[in-house]
Order: C-alpha cells, then sequence, then structure tokens
C-alpha cells in the first residue's frame, strides 16, 4: 500500500516538486555565477531530480509554450525593419553554412553508423540538428529507423549544446566583455509599469498566432508565430515594450524544466552503447559548428559569439536566449537559426526519403 500511494502523486504535486527543484537549480546556479543560470539550473536539476526520484516530476507542455511565447516576443523585438534589411542580405551566406553544417552532419552519421552498427537512417536523423519535434515526426514516419535511438542522440545534443555553448561563450575563447553568468553592461532597465496598456495588445496576439500557428502545423508555432506578429505590429507603429528580467528569467525556467525531463536513460536498451554515441557525436558536432563559425565570423565580420550562437545545432529559443544573455546580434542569431529551421522542415525531407531510397537494404537497426 505504501509503494501504491508513492507511484500515485497527484500530478500537481508532481509539477510543485519540478518548480521547486528548478527554482532550486537556478539559485544554485545565480550564487555559482554560471552562466544562462535560469536555463542550464533548472534543466540540470530536473534531470537530476527526475533520474534519482523515480516518478516524482512532472511539466506540462503548456508551461513550455508560454516560455516559448515568451522567447518569441523577445525575438520579435530584435526583428525591425533594419535588422530585417539586414538578414536578407545575409541569405546565400545562411544557405552556404546551413548546407555545410548539414554536409558535416551527414557524413558524420556514416562514421557513426559504420563504427556502431546503426543503420545509417538512424544515424542520420539522431545527427541532423532540426527541431526535436521535427526530426521525431520524420522518424516516425521513416521505415527501418530505432525511434528510441534517433530521441536519445537528439536529446543529448540539445542538453550538450545548451550546457557547451554558454561555457565557451563565456570562456576566455570569445572577448564578449562579460564574467560568467553577468548580463551586458549597458542592459537597459525596464520597469513594469512601463508594459502596460500595449503589453496586453502583444500578449493577446503572441498568444492567438501561436496557437493558430500550432493548429496549421506551422513549424515552431509557438516560438515563431510570436516573433513574427510582434515584428508585424512594430511595423505598423505600435510600440513593443521590452520585458523585465524576471519574465525572461521565467521563460527559461520553464523551457529549462521541460528540457531537463526529456531525457530518462532508464527507458534506453543498450545504455552505455547509445549515451557514448551520443555523447561523442555531439561533441565532434559541437566542434564542427565551432570550426564553421571561425569561417563566418572571418567573411561576415561578425563577433564570435554571434557566429557561434547563429551556426550552434541547438533549438532558435534556447539560442535565442543565450544571445540575449550576453548581448550578440539577436536579429541575425534568430535569422540564421530560423531560416535553418524552415530549410530542414520543407527540404530536409524529400532529400531524405531519396538518401534513404539508395540506402535501402544496407545495415540492419540495432536496438
Amino acid at each position: 500500500m505504501q509503494m501504491q500511494r508513492k507511484n500515485n502523486i497527484p500530478g500537481s504535486f508532481k509539477i510543485l516538486i519540478s518548480l521547486l527543484t528548478a527554482l532550486a537549480g537556478g539559485g544554485l546556479f545565480m550564487l555559482l555565477k554560471l552562466p544562462v543560470p535560469w536555463l542550464l539550473g533548472p534543466m540540470i536539476a530536473t534531470l537530476i531530480g527526475n533520474n534519482v526520484f523515480k516518478k516524482h516530476y512532472e511539466w506540462p507542455g503548456q508551461i513550455r509554450n508560454a516560455g516559448m511565447i515568451i522567447v518569441g516576443y523577445t525575438i520579435g523585438l530584435s526583428l525591425t525593419a533594419p535588422a530585417v534589411r539586414e538578414m536578407s542580405g545575409q541569405f546565400p551566406s545562411m544557405l552556404m553554412m546551413t548546407l555545410l553544417l548539414l554536409l558535416f552532419c551527414a557524413g558524420m552519421a556514416w562514421v557513426v553508423s559504420r563504427i556502431s552498427g546503426i543503420n545509417y537512417k538512424t544515424a542520420l536523423l539522431g545527427t541532423i540538428p532540426g527541431g526535436l519535434t521535427q526530426m521525431l515526426v520524420l522518424a516516425e514516419e521513416s521505415e527501418d529507423v530505432n525511434l528510441t535511438v534517433v530521441t536519445v542522440i537528439q536529446v543529448v545534443r540539445l542538453i550538450m549544446i545548451i550546457v557547451s555553448v554558454p561555457l565557451l561563450i563565456f570562456s576566455p575563447l570569445f572577448d564578449n566583455g562579460y564574467s560568467a553568468g553577468g548580463a551586458p553592461a549597458a542592459a537597459a532597465v525596464t520597469g513594469w509599469e512601463s508594459l502596460f496598456p500595449n503589453i496586453v495588445y502583444f500578449a493577446a496576439a503572441c498568444t492567438v498566432c501561436a496557437v493558430l500557428g500550432q493548429k496549421i502545423k506551422f513549424p515552431t508555432a509557438y516560438l515563431l508565430g510570436p516573433a513574427f506578429i510582434t515584428s508585424i505590429l512594430q511595423f505598423a507603429g505600435l510600440h513593443a515594450p521590452v520585458l523585465p528580467d524576471l519574465l525572461t528569467n521565467a521563460a527559461q525556467l520553464m523551457i529549462g524544466i521541460y528540457v531537463g525531463l526529456l531525457l530518462d536513460p532508464r527507458k534506453l536498451n543498450n545504455k552505455l552503447l547509445i549515451l557514448s554515441l551520443a555523447l561523442g557525436s555531439s561533441m565532434v558536432l559541437i566542434g564542427g559548428a565551432y570550426g564553421l563559425s571561425y569561417i563566418f565570423a572571418y567573411a561576415e565580420s561578425v563577433s564570435g559569439s554571434t557566429a557561434l550562437l547563429s551556426l550552434s545545432p541547438g533549438g532558435m529559443d534556447q539560442m535565442s536566449l543565450i544571445a540575449h544573455e550576453v548581448g550578440a546580434d539577436l536579429p541575425l542569431v534568430a535569422g540564421y537559426q530560423l531560416f535553418r529551421t524552415f530549410f530542414i522542415f520543407f527540404a530536409v525531407p524529400p532529400i531524405f526519403r531519396m538518401i534513404f531510397r539508395a540506402k535501402k537494404g544496407q545495415n540492419p537497426v540495432v536496438s
């Protein structure tokens, strides 16, 4: 009876446990002056807590979506007319860098497949840096793909990038002028009174566009819908207020908890092989993105942090949060991440189907 009560914890109590764990993790990261504390702290704390105390954690997708809407609004704030004009001039560079990154991933997937025995389809879908949702949907629709392996590799990659990229950005390799965990020196201090009444209009428009975008299956709707409508309303002349740090930190926490709970090693067979594969391929992918960022920074005369965040194979929401935190060129980062999202969503599936047809009949699936 005691075990039964333990396993029947109410969902609201699990959410509270997740929130308290995340607050503790974020507070600890703040005390230690670690980068992006309200994203990394909650993510790592809930990841550990969920794997130590089984069935005690839960975080509804709706809360994560609310955080995505806030981040989308923040991106939209940066999509002013001059920023959009600058991004449009970057199209050739966006295409070239995206193709180089995808070719690098395809080559790495081939190596992973040959070393591990996992078939090329599974290795490729696990390696391609698309949105987690898009890659899992594509994996479900493809034959001879081990969905569990794809999920684990994608989630481990996402977590490693969210952890590694801020550490790289704040390291001596990048001269950002910030200390670890610090904020831009010239960051504006925004009071709550300056939000109203315009924030009410933007909040309603962002929420409606996010929900409608999701209904029509728009990619990353809860991020891109608010970003686009915020930019459009600004073009129309409506002033968009800057959000206080408390709200942006809350958005980081909402997303960080969700990502931290994605990875559950208990559900994985061949844990050592798959986790080693996921960690190794993620490190190589980060190294490849780091190398390409040097080419990008030199060719386009942008800062190293802007280049790395633009090319980092993580989610656009996380990279945009980090760009906002370190004072990188947020419109450029969002533009490159957005371009790769659309390119992978629309162009990669037919390309994959051509590759998969050519590879049909090769290596068996490894469970």
